[in-house]
C-alpha cells in the first residue's frame, strides 16, 4: 500500500444508550477525544400520527395530535385548533383564548423545568436535577387540578376550551407561581455562579449569531445566540397582543446561555400568567363548530417551549382532514448539534445534545413522495400520492 493509511474511529451512540431518553442513532468520528465529524439517524419511534389524523374526523384528530409530544401536548392541541378554526371561519371566545394562553405558559414552565433537570443530570449535577424536578411538581399539580391530567390535558375543543378557571383555581395558580419564582432565583444563582456547573457549560457548544441564523435554529437555542425570534411577539396569536411577553436573549451562545435564557423565560411566563388570571375576560368558553370544514388549506404556528411549532392543514370539504403536516422545533435544532459537536471533546456531547432540549418522538415524521407510478411509466394521481405517503 502506498501512502499513509488513516483509520477513522467511530463512536456510536444509540439507538439505546444511557444518555438518550428516546431512541436515536448518532455516529461521532473522533481523533483521540476530539470529535471530527458527526451524523444522526432518526425513525425509531415513528408512530404514523399524521396519517392517522387523516382517518379521523376533525375532533378526533385533535386528541390524536395532542399525543405527538407529552411535554408540549397543549401546544400541539392549540396550534391544530387555531388552524382548523381558521379554515372553518370560527373564532374561539376571548375567555377561551385566555385560558389556552394560561395553559401554554404553564406548560412552558413544566417543560423548561423538566429540561433543567435532565440537562443538569447529563452534567453530573444530580442535586440540581432533583431540586428542579421536585419544584416542577408544583406546576404539575396546578395543571392536574385545572384539567384533571398531568400529561395530555385535553383542555381544547374546536371552537374553545372545556374547562373554566374559577376563583379557587386562580388562587391556586397564583400561590404556586409565588413559590416557583422564589425557586427560580435559586436556579439563576446556581447556573451563574457554581464553578463545577460552569466548567461543563461555559464555552461549551457555542453557536454564534451568524451560525444560528445559517443553521435555522429556533426557540431558546437561537435566542441564547442573540437572535430575537419568538412567535409570541413576531406573529402574536391568542391574546399575546394584549398580554405581551418580553423576548429573552443572551449573546454568549453557549450551554450556560441556554440555561440562563430558559430560566429567565420562566419569569416572563409567571408574569404573563398572573396578568391573564387577574384580567380574565368574561364570556363563553366555546362556540359551535361545524361537522364539516370548508375546502381550503392553511398554516398555523405558535411558539412551543422548544421553539416555533408549524402545522399545515388541508381540507377537501369533508369531515376528516385531507392532510396534516407537522414540523416540530427539534427538526430545526438538530443540525446545530451535528455541526456544533465538531471540535469538542467526546465527553461534552451529551451536554451539547441536551442543550437543544431534543424530542426524538416529536421529530419522527416524514413524507415519501413517489415521482413515478407503480409501473415506472407515469406520475400517480393526487389520491395515489396520498396513499403512498408515510406520515
Amino acid at each position: 500500500m502506498t501512502g499513509p493509511h488513516v483509520e477513522k474511529f467511530i463512536v456510536p451512540i444509540g439507538p439505546q444508550h444511557p444518555a438518550l431518553k428516546e431512541p436515536a442513532h448518532f455516529e461521532f468520528t473522533v481523533d483521540g477525544e476530539t470529535v471530527t465529524s458527526a451524523s444522526v439517524r432518526f425513525g425509531y419511534v415513528h408512530r404514523g400520527l399524521e396519517k392517522g389524523a387523516e382517518n379521523r374526523n376533525w375532533a378526533q384528530a385533535l386528541y390524536l395530535l395532542e399525543r405527538v409530544c407529552g411535554i408540549c401536548s397543549h401546544a400541539h392541541s392549540t396550534v391544530y385548533s387555531l388552524g382548523v378554526e381558521r379554515l372553518a371561519g370560527v373564532t374561539a371566545p376571548p375567555r377561551a383564548q385566555a385560558i389556552r394562553q394560561i395553559l401554554l405558559e404553564l406548560e412552558r414552565i413544566h417543560s423548561h423545568m423538566l429540561w433543567v433537570g435532565v440537562a443538569a443530570h447529563e452534567a453530573g449535577f444530580d442535586t440540581l436535577f432533583m431540586y428542579s424536578w421536585r419544584d416542577r411538581e408544583t406546576v404539575m399539580d396546578i395543571l392536574e387540578s385545572f384539567t384533571g391530567n398531568r400529561v395530555n390535558y385535553s383542555a381544547n375543543v374546536l371552537g374553545g376550551v372545556k374547562y373554566d378557571l374559577g376563583p379557587a383555581q386562580a388562587d391556586s395558580i397564583l400561590s404556586g407561581l409565588d413559590y416557583l419564582e422564589k425557586r427560580l432565583h435559586y436556579y439563576m444563582k446556581v447556573v451563574n455562579n457554581d464553578e463545577s456547573f460552569l466548567g461543563r457549560t461555559r464555552g461549551v457548544g457555542t453557536m454564534t449569531t451568524e451560525e444560528a441564523e445559517n443553521l435555522g435554529a429556533i426557540g431558546p437555542v437561537v435566542r441564547a445566540s442573540g437572535v430575537s425570534r419568538d412567535l409570541r411577539v413576531d406573529a402574536p396569536y391568542l391574546l399575546y397582543a394584549d398580554f405581551p411577553i418580553n423576548v429573552i436573549t443572551a449573546t454568549a451562545g453557549d450551554l450556560q446561555a441556554r440555561f440562563v435564557v430558559r430560566i429567565q423565560e420562566l419569569f416572563e411566563s409567571t408574569r404573563n400568567i398572573r396578568a391573564l388570571v387577574e384580567h380574565l375576560p368574561e364570556g363563553e368558553l366555546a362556540v359551535r363548530f361545524p361537522r364539516k370544514v370548508r375546502a381550503g388549506e392553511t398554516v398555523s404556528r405558535i411558539e412551543a417551549p422548544r421553539g416555533g411549532l408549524f402545522y399545515f392543514i388541508k381540507s377537501d370539504g369533508g369531515e376528516n382532514p385531507f392532510r396534516v403536516k407537522v414540523r416540530t422545533p427539534s427538526l430545526r435544532n438538530f443540525m446545530s448539534v451535528i455541526v456544533g459537536a465538531v471540535g469538542h471533546q467526546l465527553a461534552d456531547i451529551p451536554m451539547i445534545l441536551s442543550g437543544i432540549d431534543p424530542c426524538f418522538s416529536c421529530n419522527d415524521r416524514t413524507v415519501i413522495v413517489r415521482r413515478e407510478g407503480r409501473d415506472g411509466s407515469a406520475a400517480p394521481s393526487e389520491s395515489d400520492s396520498r396513499k403512498d405517503s408515510s406520515s
